[in-house]
């Protein structure tokens, strides 16, 4: 059986290294069978994305950093075969660089974008998440990640029945 993870990552700040939380879906062609998320510690206190996820230095620094929750986020999702991610390239930039930050291997995964996919199966006036989501009646609380990635992966799940092969 093929199986997925959509994720979805917010940062603090511009440094992809800033992840200050983290949601991911597990599922398969047809429909989600986990789902998560995790609050992180970014390595600064330095927070100027508040205002669009809602999320402070206060509500996070007792939290584990990312090491610490990518320990945990691993063991579900290293058998995965694909990532998704809305915006791929950002997603999985914030994943490599606080691998790198903090001394991880990078998950060997390849990563399909969702924003690439709308653009092939559907012709709605923009590609953004919460568009596609709208428009394809996905309940979204856009800018919390586990809600970000739930979206996404019931867009792929939505492209699946279209016939979207990888």
């Amino acid at each position: 059986m093929e199986l997925f993870a959509a994720i979805d990552f917010e940062t603090a700040n511009s440094d992809r290294k800033s992840a200050c939380q983290i949601g991911y879906v597990i599922f398969n062609k047809t429909k989600i069978l986990n789902k998560k998320s995790y609050l992180i510690k970014p390595p600064s206190f330095d927070f100027f994305f508040t205002e669009i996820h809602g999320i402070t230095w206060d509500i996070v620094k007792k939290e584990k950093t990312f090491d610490k929750i990518w320990k945990l986020v691993w063991k579900d999702l290293k058998e995965i075969d694909l990532f998704f991610a809305h915006n791929a390239p950002f997603d999985k930039s914030v994943l490599h660089a606080c691998c790198n930050h903090y001394r991880l291997p990078i998950p060997h995964q390849n990563f399909a974008d969702t924003v690439q996919i709308s653009k092939k199966f559907w012709d709605f006036e923009n590609n953004k998440l919460n568009t596609v989501c709208k428009n394809l009646r996905i309940p979204l609380r856009h800018h919390d990640a586990l809600s970000d990635s739930r979206g996404c992966a019931q867009i792929a799940i939505e492209a699946f029945k279209l016939g979207y092969v990888i």
